[in-house]
């Protein structure tokens, strides 16, 4: 291998570090860069298998809709997706990854995300809470989540998810061919900010295909550091903005090291879609016909959110 102050290998002989050392760096950091972007584009085969596998998240989700309700056990639910998903033939990818031992991570009130179910945890009235699912279908992710109000919830929480949920939709909707992944988060964090509300920074939304986290990560809230990456057609991954009515900090619980909590006590909302960027603009993968308005139709309480 040829040091920085060995003779250049072009014969000139100058030092390496004096002739053809940059020229050399740029080659190969730009062979690395397309190395990482060819990883980052799904081929149409895949692509289909990302359709099936979203599929059956949305499919899933509206089917466990109707059990997230006053007086279940968030154990209840976990036993349900599982029973549900391994009935269809697929796999609840939560279940065993990096050690969590539950299929469906459920968040209730102040948690964030990775909510352990259990049995003594019963929703009640006045609850929110947060289903996130994640299945495996003939190898490929589906990622999804919704956060649900149980009951008579105060005006103030309703808000807090109804912005959510919009503040998702905005940040889908920025997903176009050409407009770079952080417009993903230029769209999100004002929009929140402007609602008094504030953006966990902690956690992100990521690339998604035959592995749950890939390759990228996106951001929610703006970031001046982001990795800058251009979007193109076959590119998939998650929006997945979680919420905090007080201050976007958090803590992890230091006993069972996966639930996340506002450091405030403040309540926290989160809405996940996976979604395919495609020639036109995208296409949101784990959508179903119950879910659409424009791409996505959220109700509350039988108000229809847009």
């Amino acid at each position: 291998m040829i040091e920085r102050n060995d003779l250049c290998w072009c014969g000139s002989g100058k030092k390496y570090k004096k002739c053809h050392l940059f020229e050399d760096m740029k080659k190969k950091s730009s062979s690395l860069e397309n190395k990482k972007r060819q990883k980052m584009i799904k081929t149409a085969q895949e692509i289909e298998g990302m359709r099936r596998a979203g599929a059956f998240n949305g499919q899933l989700m509206d089917y466990i809709r109707q059990f997230v309700k006053e007086g279940i056990s968030t154990i209840k639910i976990d036993k349900l997706v599982y029973e549900y998903t391994l009935d269809h033939g697929h796999k609840p990818a939560c279940l065993g990854y990096h050690g969590y031992p539950k299929s469906v991570c459920i968040s209730r009130n102040n948690v964030v995300c990775h909510g352990i179910p259990s049995e003594r945890e019963i929703l009640e009235d006045g609850d929110i809470v947060n289903v996130d699912l994640t299945t495996i279908v003939d190898g490929f992710y589906g990622d999804s989540s919704e956060t649900f109000l149980i009951g008579n919830v105060s005006s103030e929480v309703r808000r807090l998810v109804e912005v959510t949920a919009q503040a998702m939709i905005y940040g889908i909707d920025a997903v176009k061919p050409g407009n770079k992944l952080a417009a993903v988060a230029e769209a999100i964090e004002p929009y929140v900010k402007s609602e008094g509300f504030s953006v966990v920074r902690q956690y992100t939304g990521h690339g998604i295909g035959r592995k749950f986290h890939e390759i990228f990560t996106v951001y929610h809230h703006v970031d001046p550091d982001e990795e800058p990456i251009i979007l193109e057609p076959g590119m998939t991954f998650t929006v997945e903005p979680m919420v905090n009515m007080g201050g976007y900090q958090v803590v992890t619980d230091r006993k069972d090291g996966w639930t996340v909590r506002t450091k405030d006590g403040s309540m926290s909302a989160q809405f996940e879609h996976t979604v395919l960027v495609t020639e036109e603009g995208r296409e949101v993968l784990t959508r179903t016909p119950s879910q659409i308005a424009q791409n996505i139709r959220l109700e509350f309480s039988g108000k229809k959110f847009k």
